[in-house]
């Protein structure tokens, strides 16, 4: 498609309450700003991100997610505010969309609309019942008269409930005449966007208002928005997933985050929590188990495991209180109560209850290897670097010190019981 998408994304947020930068604050995994270009590049090839407040950190972010996009540095010193983030910036096409980077449920869908309107000018509003905070729009006719920022209102143009959505479609040809007439002359000494619309429309523009939802267009100003846009993001990664056939029990208890992908036929239980790239294919993870980064194959996991980073699962069955780090389990059963961290476990190898990898001495970490049908006792630790070679049997209460172990073998660690006659009444007393 023939359009160019600007994105703003400058802005510090101060109300957020927060060093961060406003559209570097997560939802759903990802950096809000992150679902405003994902949806801008469905569209179009040429995305432009402006930038100022933490802009390197703004634009590493966006580099691990995208390429080809063009990022513009704002001369906020000397001409700040929204009109001022345009005046840098050089789009591609004659249609020209604006976006904001703290919209992140902007849909595909929304945006097109804005293009089907053949308006000079295209802009977003919304009828609120509550407009404290936004600025207003003045419409008669089907055309808007203008805009004017809230922190410029009279009171009988605060009383005005149709709002200022944020998102507006402009030919270039409009930029290119009333950019460089913008003025700084308000209460804020910025440079607005918005002044455009009423200089078009002392020049007889069309500018066409353009009813959009509450819930595809809010904005994120603080924690408690951004919040709410993490409950209506969920809701639609869970309603996505449950429609391609993922069984979800108790939907609306299930965290999952953008980057998690789903495969084959899998159930996921109520009070789950799946972060970051994490795969699932054909499994079943159960109640309240957290997932991070991990990769689980024709397994089943939980309830109450957690996988951590880099955890890779196949043809294993990983139950409760287990905890999976930076391991490779294939065919391996770990019923409960284990730790098993920088490990690979190959076939039908059993892990007791109990059992824990020691892979940190305070300075590194080391590798536990542990080949085939091995069965490890209960309260066993594997003192890492530690390789155990295929069909070795350790002993329940065994502590396996560093170094190789050959096939074929029982490996035994017990100190011997003692008996002392006596000890309990010299202890307690007489007759306790």
């Amino acid at each position: 498609m023939n359009l160019s998408i600007v994105i703003l994304a400058a802005g510090k947020g101060s109300r957020m309450k927060s060093p961060k930068a406003k559209v570097l604050h997560e939802i759903s995994g990802r950096e809000m700003l992150y679902y405003s270009i994902k949806a801008a590049l469905e569209i179009t090839d040429d995305v432009i991100v402006v930038v100022a407040h933490q802009k390197d950190a703004v634009i590493a972010a966006m580099k691990k997610y995208f390429d080809h996009l063009t990022f513009v540095t704002q001369d906020v010193e000397n001409f700040p505010g929204t009109g001022g983030a345009m005046m840098g910036v050089r789009p591609r096409y004659e249609d020209v969309l604006v976006l904001n980077g703290d919209m992140p449920l902007i849909t595909r869908s929304s945006i097109e609309k804005f293009i089907a309107n053949p308006a000079d000018i295209v802009m977003s509003v919304i009828p609120l019942d509550n407009p404290l905070g936004y600025g207003r729009v003045i419409i008669e006719n089907d055309q808007v008269l203008r805009i004017v920022e809230e922190k410029d209102a009279t009171d009988t143009e605060k009383e005005i409930n149709t709002v200022n959505a944020g998102v507006y479609a402009f030919k270039h040809h409009v930029l290119q005449t009333y950019l460089p007439r913008l003025s700084n002359a308000n209460a804020q000494r910025e440079y607005y966007l918005t002044d455009v619309i009423e200089m078009a429309r002392n020049d007889h523009l069309s500018i066409a208002p353009l009813y959009v939802e509450e819930v595809e267009f809010k904005g994120v100003n603080s924690k408690n928005d951004l919040a709410q846009a993490e409950i209506i993001m969920m809701d639609r990664l869970r309603r996505a997933w449950m429609d391609v056939g993922v069984i979800l029990q108790l939907p609306e208890t299930i965290y999952i985050e953008e980057g998690v992908k789903f495969e084959g036929e899998c159930i996921v239980e109520n009070g789950v929590r799946l972060c970051g790239n994490t795969l699932i294919s054909n499994s079943h993870i159960k109640a309240h188990s957290v997932i991070e980064d991990s990769v689980v194959k024709n397994s089943d996991v939980g309830p109450l495991a957690h996988l951590r980073p880099l955890s890779v699962l196949e043809d294993t069955h990983v139950g409760n209180f287990v905890e999976v780090k930076k391991s490779t389990l294939t065919g391996v059963k770990a019923g409960h109560l284990s730790y098993l961290g920088d490990a690979t476990i190959d076939k039908g190898t059993n892990i007791g209850a109990g059992t824990i990898t020691c892979n940190y001495d305070g300075v590194k970490k080391y590798q536990t290897i542990i080949g085939k049908n091995v069965f490890v006792g209960s309260d066993t630790q594997l003192v890492a670097p530690v390789e155990i070679a295929d069909d070795v049997m350790i002993a329940a209460g065994t502590t396996v010190t560093a170094g190789k172990y050959e096939s074929d073998i029982l490996i035994l660690s017990r100190t011997p019981i003692r008996k002392v006659a006596g000890f309990f009444t010299k202890f307690f007393g007489k007759g306790k």
